[in-house]
């Protein structure tokens, strides 16, 4: 186990080369839907989530996360962006000790209204409609390796479609999770959206493969208080590195308040401390033997506008 543990100080300098030596290679990569945060706990906290990774939301930021849950959990998010466009994931966790793991589906969706079709002499339209969407499905699976320390995979269906044309495709998501058993200290790593390029009509593109490394740390943990403290960093391929910090601060374990910020993201005004910034709170709502929590983001998105979120999820 302190083999593992070494290996965590060089992955951070692997992922964090300084920024000057980076190059962005924004709009190289496809299917960026694969992205979008699926839950409005984590954008609360500046999406800086993966060290935290305790709920049914971890069917995207952290399979490895899985085999720490222990009971069935559901879990629903809906999204609405400008210009018409929303995004909707829903995803299930069934703990089976039977079979040493626990496994999860998960569904994404990304659509927006029928557009209308425009040429050079029609540029109000030609009074045809086309529609397009994105969407996938996954499968996990997590297990223990020992009582700190776990792995697990997701498996992705990937499409995306407009009109009559699609493309499909295939990736995987790997994580690790380790719990160093100091004052909920975490860390974790992940590699997203593994995959073969996808191919629209002759064109092929490659998926936004991702490493993603994170930690959280309770600063306060008290029998009425809990304050989390986390921190995030990625490397995509289409992109600079990008940089999250998030606050969550827990009353009771019941009621919850979230801030978070957002570095390097290409729709933030750098020069705006304001742009990136994220808030949120939630809550945990007992209902006989089930627990029901519902959570509320917003997200700054800079020159998009800001993001309304909301998120649902059951325990049972």
């Amino acid at each position: 186990m302190k083999k593992i543990v070494w290996l965590f100080p060089l992955a951070v300098l692997l992922l964090f080369p300084s920024a000057s030596f980076g190059q962005a290679k924004v709009g190289t990569a496809g299917a960026q839907f694969l992205e979008i945060g699926v839950s409005a706990r984590a954008i609360g906290m500046g999406e800086a989530f993966l060290g935290v990774s305790d709920d049914a939301s971890v069917l995207f930021y952290n399979p490895g996360a899985l085999s720490i849950l222990t009971q069935k959990e559901a879990i629903f998010t809906h999204v609405e962006y400008p210009a018409d466009i929303h995004y909707e994931f829903g995803g299930f966790v069934l703990p089976a000790p039977r079979l040493a793991g626990t496994f999860g589906v998960s569904f994404y969706w990304l659509g927006m209204a029928d557009m209308p079709v425009t040429d050079y002499t029609n540029i109000h339209g030609t009074g045809q409609y086309f529609s397009a969407a994105d969407y996938a499905m996954g499968l996990s699976y997590g297990a223990g390796l020992t009582d700190r320390f776990s792995l697990g995979i997701t498996f992705k269906y990937i499409a995306q479609y407009i009109e009559t044309q699609k493309a499909v495709g295939w990736a995987s998501d790997i994580g690790v999770y380790y719990d160093t058993g100091f004052r909920n200290f975490k860390i974790c790593m992940v590699l997203a959206n593994f995959g073969p390029d996808m191919k629209f009509i002759s064109e092929p593109y490659p998926l936004p493969i991702d490493f993603r490394f994170g930690t959280s740390i309770d600063v306060l943990n008290t029998e009425s208080s809990r304050l989390i403290f986390a921190v995030q960093g990625s490397h995509p391929n289409d992109n600079l590195e990008k940089y999250n910090f998030g606050f969550e601060y827990w009353y009771n374990d019941r009621f919850a308040l979230r801030a978070g910020k957002k570095f390097n993201y290409d729709y933030y005004d750098s020069g705006d401390f304001g742009g990136g910034l994220t808030f949120g709170a939630g809550a945990k709502v007992p209902i006989s033997a089930m627990n029901l929590s519902v959570d509320y983001a917003y997200q700054d998105l800079g020159w998009l506008d800001s993001v309304n979120r909301f998120t649902f999820g059951l325990k049972f």
